[in-house]
């Protein structure tokens, strides 16, 4: 008779399909699941959804957790086919939940207009009230099966992110959370910044046509910005000041803090700040840290 102790059993890999309404906030929720270790996918045409997970669970060494955005960007007619590939998933073993954004249309029409950014559907010509509406009635099978539906319209970014925390029990660290935010200033200042940068004095790789349609977490501009003497001396300073002054914040009413970086177009350096700074940040300890890039989208 066998002593051997058969192995544990390896659960199945998860997946969380996001969708939602553009502006809602499906992005920040995919850069949380990245954040987690999630191995995520933005607009994957919805037919793949099943070829998509057999060609990752068939790998020597498969993601565990999986994330993947589905939305209006796709072929408006496959959306209505969502179900019928969700059940594929279910048959390999993975229990799909599918997670829905969405916002008051005040709010929307808020969130374009600040971001200025264009909606998905806005190429048909429609206005941009007309296209959120057109938008809810192509994703409403999307969100009446939906497993769970959030309403972003009074969450920031870091509520955001909690919320899916708790609510997806996806972990969470009890410490403060930052977040390390882009802007363009001709935009704003972002209204729930705590800290604010400007780097507008430092070289702006804009100017050079072969780095200009990139942004700030493209190789080639951290290249160029690594070999700036003005910006090395930029985050070292900007390093130092945050390494004194964020564990500070630490208290048992503060959850959340924002730190912001503003340039003029929003796409280069203060981009790359962001990400610098919230790698520096991981480096020392932190362990909630996430970017946010406005108008990156």
């Amino acid at each position: 008779m066998s002593d051997a102790v058969p192995p544990p059993s390896v659960p199945p890999p998860s997946l969380y399909v996001v969708s939602g309404l553009s502006g809602s906030g499906k992005s920040v929720a995919l850069r949380t699941f990245e954040d987690l270790d999630f191995y995520c996918v933005d607009n994957l045409p919805a037919e793949l959804l099943p070829e998509f997970v057999r060609s990752v669970t068939r790998a020597d060494d498969p993601p565990r957790r999986l994330a993947v955005g589905i939305d209006v960007r796709n072929r408006h007619n496959d959306l209505s086919d969502v179900p019928e590939w969700l059940a594929q998933v279910g048959s390999l073993g993975l229990d799909p939940r599918l997670v829905f954004f969405e916002s008051g249309d005040e709010v929307l029409l808020r969130r374009f207009a600040d971001t200025r950014r264009r909606h998905p559907l806005s190429r048909f010509g429609l206005s941009l009230a007309d296209a959120i509406a057109l938008e809810r009635q192509l994703l409403r099978p999307l969100r009446a099966l939906a497993d769970m539906v959030v309403d972003t319209s009074d969450l920031n970014v870091h509520q955001l992110r909690r919320r899916m925390l708790t609510e997806l029990e996806l972990g969470l660290d009890e410490s403060v959370s930052l977040l390390f935010e882009s802007f363009a200033y001709r935009g704003g200042v972002p209204a729930d910044a705590d800290f604010v940068f400007d780097a507008r004095a430092l070289p702006n790789p804009h100017w050079d046509p072969r780095l200009r349609p990139l942004s700030g977490r493209d190789a080639d501009v951290r290249t160029y910005f690594e070999a700036q003497e003005d910006v090395g001396q930029y985050v070292a300073q900007v390093g130092q000041f945050l390494d004194n002054w964020l564990p500070r914040l630490r208290s048992g009413t503060r959850s959340y803090v924002t730190v912001a970086f503003g340039c003029s177009g929003g796409r280069h350096r203060s981009v790359y700040l962001a990400e610098v700074m919230a790698r520096h940040a991981r480096e020392n300890g932190w362990r909630d840290v996430a970017t946010y890039h406005r108008e990156l989208g």
